[in-house]
């Protein structure tokens, strides 16, 4: 698999979330990493509230197992 982008990578991500039962709506790409001088793009996970992160937790320790 060659280089994806960031964009691509946050779309990825945000399937596998939904596919689990995740959803965190500030998921983007950070844009100030992105545009910067020499680009190291970030991913926010941004801020969800507690029954989604409790989904998280669970989906988490379900992986971990």
């Amino acid at each position: 698999m060659g280089m994806l982008s960031a964009e691509q990578v946050v779309a990825q991500l945000r399937d596998e979330l939904r596919r689990v039962g995740v959803i965190l709506p500030s998921l983007r790409v950070d844009p100030v990493s992105a545009a910067s001088e020499v680009p190291y793009p970030l991913v926010e996970l941004g801020r969800c509230n507690v029954d989604t992160a409790m989904r998280l937790v669970d989906v988490l320790r379900g992986a971990g197992r």
